[in-house]
């Protein structure tokens, strides 16, 4: 689940982000959350990503969510105009040409505990995206 894409960070900012994302840990006690109802971006018939829509515990994503917003702004980074719709990317399709099939299946509801944030670095690469870790911060 993404709080804020933060796009490309110049290495010196690096450590002003981690540092602006240190009173998370505080702020925020663990909660649950559960899946519910699945969507595709832009359109089903044009559909790129899979998407599953958060219900219990939507709330919470959005308090971390802007949390997350708040410590960053003083740090550089402009706050997201749009409003925060908490979901869960559970397929991308590579290319423009790839198209994701809707299968009329509908996957079972996932139920998990939130107890951190991670900052997170994503390289695109010819065999797709590989993520990484940088810093996590738990509560």
């Amino acid at each position: 689940m993404t709080l804020k894409f933060l796009g490309d960070v110049a290495e010196d900012a690096l450590g002003r982000v981690k540092q602006a994302l240190e009173p998370l840990s505080e702020r925020h006690e663990p909660f649950e959350v559960r899946t519910s109802g699945f969507g595709t971006f832009p359109s089903e018939k044009k559909a790129r990503i899979l998407w599953a829509g958060v219900g219990e515990g939507s709330e919470s994503l959005g308090t971390v969510a802007q949390s997350v917003e708040d410590l960053l702004q003083p740090a550089g980074f402009a706050s997201e105009q749009r409003p925060y719709v908490p979901h869960l990317t559970l397929a991308r399709a590579r290319s423009r040409q790839a198209k994701l099939e809707n299968t009329g299946i509908s996957p079972p509801a996932l139920r998990f505990t939130v107890s951190s944030v991670e900052l997170v670095e994503s390289v695109p690469g010819a065999g797709g995206v590989t993520y990484s870790i940088l810093q996590t911060y738990s509560f």
